[in-house]
Order: structure tokens, then C-alpha cells, then sequence
């Protein structure tokens, strides 16, 4: 379906166990030699290539609430001095259009510097520690979404689609290969 999920294969040097969330993510990013720069134990930022886009996988650690949370930069941005109202309107219809559809996560659009964006967050337990396995679920529901979705965000704001139409064509699966 999506030409990221080949790239997702569970790796035989992946490692096991638990560790501190960062840590997990760093060895997790290794194991698929990612590229990666880490901000000691709360942060860590990877480049990913996908089929519409290069992600910027962003994992940010806050350790007194025990909560991930994980970011995947679509690479579109709607700058807000750029941007005139009707495509600032597709944008925030399409957004939710999509959203209603996630059941972990959603896509926002931050008005600072215009990026739109994947995010959800995982609560962990006591110890604090993240499990290859959710590592992985991490990584996968990010980019899985920007896959699916990255179209239909194309086609409503600069496609000229209605928000509905750009959803509707984005979400057509194909068969076979070309």
C-alpha cells in the first residue's frame, strides 16, 4: 500500500528489553541507520525518507509527568503571512476531516512557523522505561499516518480539491503496482 512500509521490517539486529525512553529511540533509529541528533535525555530528532516527503521525527520526554511525546514534521508548511484565508480555511476543514478518522494522534497545524504536523504521546509506567515494541508502534502510527494522509493535504491546499474530495482521493487504495 504505502511505499514506507517496506522500510519497516522488523530488523533481526533490532534490540530487545526496555530502556529509558530516549535511549530506546536511539537504538531504534541505529538499527534502521536513521539520522539522528539527540539532546541529552529529553529529546531526540530523526530524518526519515518516506514515498511523499522527508519527516522529521521529533521525540520530546517530559520525565516529572512520564509522558513521550512524538512529532512527524510533514515537510508542508502554510506559512500564516502567506497563507490567504480560503487556503487557511481547506487546511483547518481537511485537518479535521482527517482527524475524525485517527483513532491515536492527530495532525495540527502550528501557526508559528506554518508546519503541519503529526503528534501523539504514550504515558508510560513507573520505571519509565520504552520497549522495543513501542518504539516501533511509535514510529510506525507516525509515519503510517503521514503517508495516508499527505495527499489529502496536498490536494486541499494547493490542489485546488475541496477539503471532502481531497480526503476521498487521497484514501483511494490502489491494486497491483505500476
Amino acid at each position: 500500500m504505502w511505499g514506507y512500509k517496506g522500510l519497516m521490517q522488523h530488523h533481526a539486529e533490532e534490540p530487545q528489553g526496555t530502556a529509558p525512553p530516549i535511549d530506546m529511540l536511539e537504538l531504534y533509529f541505529e538499527s534502521h541507520n536513521w539520522t539522528f541528533e539527540r539532546d541529552g535525555d529529553e529529546e531526540i530528532v530523526a530524518s526519515v525518507k518516506g514515498s511523499w516527503s522527508d519527516y522529521e521525527l521529533r521525540a520530546l520526554w517530559r520525565e516529572d509527568d512520564r509522558v513521550l511525546q512524538f512529532i512527524a514534521q510533514t515537510g508542508i508548511a502554510v506559512p500564516r503571512d502567506k497563507a490567504d484565508p480560503s487556503i487557511r480555511s481547506a487546511l483547518f476543514e481537511v485537518l479535521g476531516l482527517i482527524n475524525e478518522q485517527l483513532w491515536i494522534g492527530h495532525f495540527e497545524w502550528w501557526s508559528v512557523d506554518g508546519a503541519v504536523l503529526f503528534r501523539h504521546a504514550v504515558l508510560l509506567d513507573s520505571d519509565e522505561s520504552l520497549s522495543m515494541d513501542q518504539a516501533r508502534s511509535l514510529v510506525d502510527a507516525a509515519i503510517d499516518e503521514c503517508e495516508r494522509h499527505y495527499p489529502a493535504l496536498q490536494f486541499a491546499i494547493w490542489g485546488g480539491k475541496s477539503p471532502e474530495e481531497a480526503v476521498r482521493a487521497a484514501l483511494i487504495e490502489t491494486v497491483g503496482e505500476a
